[in-house]
Order: structure tokens, then sequence, then C-alpha cells
């Protein structure tokens, strides 16, 4: 019986949200986007730990 939970079915977890490191950008995307196109800097996923 679905309920609207299928895994299958489920895409929030499919792409992250990265923030340039140098000038905070924030772009949606399913890998590292790798360079920033604002500034050239490099992409941290916002969902890990920066430490």
């Amino acid at each position: 019986m679905p309920h609207g939970q299928d895994v299958e079915n489920d895409t929030s977890e499919i792409s992250s949200e990265y923030e340039c490191l140098q000038c905070g950008n924030i772009v949606r995307a399913e890998t590292n986007p790798g360079e920033c196109e604002e500034c050239g800097g490099d992409f941290h996923n916002r969902a890990k730990s920066v430490e």
C-alpha cells in the first residue's frame, strides 16, 4: 500500500546543496559542481562539516 514515502520515488536525497567557500554562492547538484562560475572558488557540500 503506497503512502508517498516509497524509497524508489524519494528524490530528496539525490541532489545536495553546495556552497562556494570564497563567495558563498549556493547551487544544488547531484555531484560536486567543481569550480564556482561566479568567482572560480571551490564548492563544499553544505550537508558536511567544513572542519
